[in-house]
């Protein structure tokens, strides 16, 4: 549990760090498929984000996939449903996957992991599973314990960061993923590790008093502004 000091001390961090007064939207939060949201959440975990956009739009190329969407969902006849992409897997193994396909050839993890091209496939049928099948159909899956607790299953998901920054690509304002980017600006400010549910609490409450000053804040657009500061300084 984060304390009251704490949360003023980030938001303090929050206001001489960030650019607050603009705040962007990530691109990949526009995606037109909900398949595409799954590759994303997969391979962003421990990888450079590059390799990750550049995973998805080789998908989007091979296949002939639409990558981003406009302002609005489009209809479901114009999106490629779960289904679908789980059907595009045959004939392919999951290895011409990764090499054909995605061009990646990442695994979950160094030690016993499977391609991450397998684990997208597998969070593919869990969601297919519960029955969504469109970027329309995310509230049959969000927040759903069975539903995390499947997906915590396959070899490298266990820490549930994928599930979380899955419901940020689907939409989900008051979500956020606490990888390693977020964890460190959170400790520059706390001076002290905070767990997943401890950053999500931070930002949460951060947010609250932020939005007294910055109206359109959520939890998911802190969240990006944070990674875009660590980017930066990064790469300085």
């Amino acid at each position: 549990m984060v304390t009251k000091p704490e949360i003023q001390t980030f938001i303090k961090h929050c206001k001489s760090k960030l650019d607050l007064s603009n705040l962007t939207q990530s691109e990949e939060y526009g995606y037109h498929n909900l398949p595409l949201c799954i590759i994303d959440a997969v391979f962003s975990i421990n990888a450079l984000y590059t390799s990750t956009e550049n995973a998805v739009k080789r998908f989007c190329n091979y296949f002939g996939v639409t990558r981003l969407r406009e302002k609005e969902l489009a209809p479901t006849t114009e999106q490629l449903s779960i289904s679908e992409f789980i059907k595009l897997h045959e004939g392919l193994t999951f290895q011409e996957m990764a090499e054909k396909v995605y061009q990646n050839r990442q695994r979950t993890s160094s030690r016993s992991g499977i391609l991450k091209s397998e684990a997208v496939y597998l969070f593919a049928t869990v969601v297919h599973q519960f029955g969504a099948e469109y970027l329309q159909d995310v509230v049959k899956v969000m927040g759903d314990p069975f539903f995390e607790a499947e997906i915590a299953k396959i070899p490298g998901q266990s820490s549930g960061l994928s599930t979380r920054y899955f419901y940020m690509l689907v939409g989900n304002e008051d979500a956020i993923k606490p990888d390693r980017m977020v964890r460190r600006f959170v400790f520059d400010a706390a001076h002290r590790e905070l767990n997943a549910e401890e950053c999500q609490e931070l930002l949460s409450a951060a947010c609250v008093e932020l939005a007294k000053d910055y109206p359109t804040i959520t939890p998911r657009s802190l969240d990006h502004q944070i990674w875009l500061y660590q980017r930066e300084a990064v790469n300085e």
